[in-house]
């Protein structure tokens, strides 16, 4: 989650009731299990908000679908795509020779071994 740390947040400072890194960290885990809406990723939260609190603050509890949505859409989708990418290059060494599909699609990752072809 270090790699998101630079990703600049949206919202007031007085407003913030649930940290940045919670937020994507659950929309991430609910996408990644098949979460198609805020509405569901709110739920996938709730569901397994005992294994969520296990590496995530959650000082609040679980945001709401609308909190969700709201932070999505403001933020920058450039700085989140560079950070997203650098994030699934992290795990490269985790996962070695092994292909991870996102959103129906595959990404050649580059580990020490040759070019992984999809």
């Amino acid at each position: 989650m270090d790699l998101f740390d630079n990703l600049e947040g949206p919202r007031r400072e007085k407003c913030k009731k649930h940290l940045l890194l919670d937020i994507i960290a659950i929309s991430v885990c609910g996408v990644i299990c098949g979460a198609d809406s805020w509405n569901e990723i709110e739920v996938y939260g709730k569901i397994k908000y005992h294994w969520l609190k296990t590496f995530l603050e959650l000082p609040n509890g679980i945001p709401s679908h609308n909190t969700f949505n709201r932070v999505f859409f403001n933020l920058c989708p450039n700085k989140f795509e560079l950070c997203f990418s650098e994030w699934v290059a992290s795990i490269t060494n985790l996962i070695d020779g092994e292909v991870v599909a996102i959103d129906g699609k595959t990404k050649c990752l580059y580990a020490s071994s040759p070019r992984i072809k999809s």
